[in-house]
C-alpha cells in the first residue's frame, strides 16, 4: 500500500461532508457570506428541497475578475487580514464553503465589486473550474447551486422529502434574520415568497430595539410579541439583550429559543443550561419558554472555531456568561410581578363565540392567563411587602339596580384582581373588577405564594421547622432511599427532617412549619423521583425551584375546599403582592382575565 496524496477532486469532496450535510446548510454558508459582504437585501430561491436549485443573490460589496477566481479555492478567505483566528469578527472565516459547495454540485458565481463597471462569472461542477470571464452584473454577488450532491449521489439517499429540506432551510434563514433585522430577506420556493422580510431602517439602540422585536414578532409571532420581557443586562463587557417570554407562554419543546453571540445563531448547551436554570422556578421540566437572546462578547473572549459548521461556541470564562444569563432573565421575571399571558383569555372568549365549541380551550401547561397594560399599570402599587396590603385602594362609583328596580350608586375597588364575588366548583374564586371578571384557580394560585414564602424564608433566617407528634414512616425502593438520605442536610435546611429506617424505609421526624398539614407520604415519594431525575451535582439550593415546587403542591388549598369570602379576597391581595403569582410552579396560569368589554359583545350588546 502506497501513501499519496488525494486528488483535490476528492479532497473537497471529502471536506464537503463537514460542512454540506443537507441544503440548509449550503444556504446557511452563502447567507452568511452575503451579510459579511455586507449586503442590505439578500434574495433566496429553493426548488425541491435545494436539491434542484438553491439561488442567493445579494447587493453586497460584490468581487473583481481575481477575487472570484481565488474564491473557489480551498481556504480562501477575505475575513482573516491578519491571520487571526482568536478575534474573529465574521460570520464566515475558514474558507471551506464554496470549494466544498462545487466539489458535490453544479456552482455558478456572478459578481460585480462596487465602484467597478465590469462583473465577472464562474462555474464550478463536480470540482472542475471554468472561468472566470466577463459578464453582465449589477452591483453584488448572485451564486447558484444546482443539482446538489450529483458528484456524491450515495448522499442524496439521506435527504428528507423535499418540504422537510425546505423546512429546514425557512430555519436557518430565519435565525439569521433575527440576528440581522437591518437586512432585508427574501425566501421563495418558485412559485410562493414563503420569507419576506423587510430591512430596519433605524440605527439608533432604541429603534434597532424596536426594529428587531418587530422582527422577532414576524418570525415567532404576535403572541410572544405581546407577552415577551425585554432582557437587557451587562457584566464585565459580555452585553445581553433580546426577549423572553412570561412562563405561561410555553411550549413542549424548545424549538422556539433561539440563542446567538455575536450575531451568529449558536446551539450551545452552556446557554440551554442557563436558560432552564432561570426557569426552574417556574415551569416543569418538560415545558420550554420561548426565548430570543442575543450575546455581545468580544472576540478574544470566545471561540467560535470549534467545528466546521460553526454552530458550537466556547466561552472564555463560561461561568460569567451563564450567571449573567440567568441573574438578568430572573430580573426581568421577578420585574413582571404577578403578569401572566394573554393567550388563555382569547382562547376562553373563542370557546364562549356560538359555533366554536370548546374544543379550542388550550387547557393543560401550555396556555397563560390575561394580561393587559391596565392592569399592569395598576398592579404595580401592589408589588409591595404584605403590609402594604392595608393601605385602601382608590375605588370607582358603578350603578347597582336591587330588586325593586332602585338604583344605586356603589364604589368598585380598584385591586388589580378586583374583589371576590362568589367560588365555582370549590376550585375556582370569581372576582369583579372595575372594567371586567378574573377567573383564578385557588389550588394554582395557592401553591405559588407557598412556594414564594419557602423561597423567601430559606433566603432570611432559614425555614422554620415544626416536629411530628407521631412521625411519618414512609416506604420506598432503596435507591430512593439512598437518595434522599444523601441530600438529608439540605432537605433539612428546608424544613424536612428525615432519616433511614431500614433499608427501604424513610422516617419524617420534622416538616417546614408554613406548610401546615399536609400528604407526608405522597410529598416524599415525589421528592424522590425529583431526585432521580436532577443532576446529581447539583446542589438543591440550585434546584430550589423545584423542591419548593414540590412542597408547595402538597400543601397548598386544594380544588374542592370551599372557601369564605374573607378566604377569597386574602387569596386576591396576596396574589397581587407577590412575584410571579400569575403561574404556578409549574408553569401553569393562576387566573384568566376577561374584560368587560368582550363579555358585552358575546352578547351582541357591542
Amino acid at each position: 500500500m502506497t501513501l499519496r496524496l488525494l486528488p483535490e477532486t476528492l479532497v473537497n469532496r471529502i471536506a464537503a461532508g463537514e460542512v454540506v450535510e443537507r441544503p440548509a446548510s449550503v444556504v446557511k454558508e452563502l447567507v452568511e457570506n452575503s451579510i459579511d459582504a455586507g449586503a442590505r437585501n439578500i434574495d433566496i430561491v429553493i426548488r425541491d428541497g435545494g436539491q434542484t436549485l438553491i439561488s442567493i443573490d445579494d447587493d453586497g460589496i460584490g468581487m473583481s475578475g481575481d477575487e472570484i477566481a481565488l474564491c473557489v479555492q480551498r481556504h480562501a478567505t477575505s475575513k482573516l487580514p491578519d491571520d487571526d483566528l482568536i478575534h474573529i469578527a465574521t460570520l464566515g472565516f475558514r474558507g471551506e464553503a464554496l470549494p466544498s459547495i462545487g466539489g458535490v454540485a453544479r456552482l455558478s458565481i456572478v459578481s460585480r465589486a462596487d465602484g467597478s463597471n465590469d462583473g465577472w462569472a464562474l462555474s464550478v461542477e463536480g470540482g472542475t473550474r471554468k472561468g472566470p470571464e466577463p459578464a453582465g452584473r449589477t452591483k453584488g454577488t448572485r451564486v447558484e447551486v444546482r443539482d446538489l450532491f450529483y458528484a456524491t449521489p450515495a448522499r442524496l439517499k439521506f435527504l428528507k422529502t423535499p418540504r422537510t429540506e425546505q423546512n429546514h432551510a425557512v430555519e436557518i434563514v430565519n435565525r439569521l434574520a433575527m440576528a440581522h433585522p437591518e437586512i432585508g430577506f427574501t425566501l421563495s420556493d418558485g412559485n410562493r415568497t414563503v420569507i419576506n422580510l423587510s430591512p430596519a431602517q433605524g440605527r439608533e439602540q432604541g429603534e434597532l430595539f424596536a426594529a428587531r422585536l418587530d422582527r422577532l414578532t414576524a418570525i415567532m409571532g404576535r403572541e410572544f410579541a405581546d407577552n415577551a420581557m425585554l432582557i437587557e443586562a451587562v457584566r464585565e463587557n459580555v452585553q445581553l439583550t433580546g426577549y423572553a417570554s412570561l412562563p405561561t407562554l410555553n411550549r413542549g419543546n424548545a424549538a422556539m429559543q433561539f440563542l446567538f453571540v455575536n450575531g451568529r445563531p449558536v446551539r450551545d448547551k452552556l446557554l440551554v443550561g442557563a436558560l432552564r436554570g432561570a426557569y426552574r422556578d417556574f415551569l416543569a421540566s418538560d415545558r420550554y419558554p420561548m426565548v430570543a437572546l442575543f450575546l455581545d462578547v468580544p472576540p478574544g473572549a470566545v471561540d467560535v472555531n470549534v467545528h466546521p459548521a460553526k454552530t458550537e461556541v466556547r466561552f472564555r470564562d463560561a461561568g460569567l456568561v451563564r450567571g449573567l444569563i440567568v441573574s438578568a432573565l430572573k430580573h426581568a421575571l421577578a420585574d413582571a410581578g404577578h403578569r401572566a399571558s394573554t393567550t388563555v383569555s382569547n382562547s376562553a372568549l373563542g370557546a364562549f363565540r356560538p359555533g366554536s365549541g370548546l374544543a379550542s380551550w388550550p387547557g393543560g401547561s401550555g396556555g397563560g392567563a390575561s394580561y393587559s397594560p391596565q392592569l399592569a399599570e395598576r398592579s404595580t402599587e401592589y408589588h409591595q411587602p404584605l403590609p402594604h396590603l392595608s393601605t385602601t385602594p382608590t375605588a370607582r362609583t358603578m350603578e347597582h339596580v336591587d330588586a325593586d328596580g332602585v338604583v344605586h350608586e356603589m364604589e368598585m375597588p380598584e385591586y388589580p384582581l378586583g374583589v371576590a364575588r362568589a367560588q365555582l366548583h370549590a376550585t375556582y374564586v370569581v372576582a369583579q373588577t372595575a372594567d371586567g371578571i378574573v377567573i383564578v384557580d385557588q389550588h394554582a394560585a395557592h401553591e405559588r405564594l407557598v412556594h414564594e414564602r419557602i423561597k423567601n424564608a430559606l433566603e432570611q433566617d432559614g425555614v422554620a421547622r415544626q416536629g411530628l407528634l407521631i412521625p411519618e414512616v414512609v416506604d420506598l425502593d432503596e435507591p430512593s432511599v439512598d437518595r434522599l438520605i444523601a441530600r438529608a442536610d439540605e432537605l433539612a435546611e428546608l424544613g424536612l427532617v428525615i432519616e433511614q429506617f431500614g433499608p427501604g424505609t424513610i422516617v419524617v421526624r420534622e416538616t417546614p412549619a408554613l406548610l401546615g398539614e399536609m400528604d407526608i407520604k405522597s410529598l416524599i415519594r415525589n421528592l424522590a423521583d425529583d431526585l432521580a431525575e436532577s443532576d446529581e451535582t447539583l446542589a438543591l439550593k440550585d434546584s430550589l425551584g423545584d423542591v419548593c415546587a414540590t412542597m408547595a403542591c402538597h400543601s397548598s388549598i386544594r380544588a374542592g375546599r370551599l372557601l369564605n369570602g374573607d378566604e377569597m379576597n386574602t387569596l386576591l391581595r396576596e396574589m397581587e403582592a407577590t412575584p410571579h403569582s400569575g403561574q404556578c410552579s409549574h408553569g401553569r396560569p393562576t387566573y384568566v382575565e376577561l374584560k368587560l368589554h368582550d363579555i358585552e359583545k358575546l352578547f351582541g350588546r357591542r
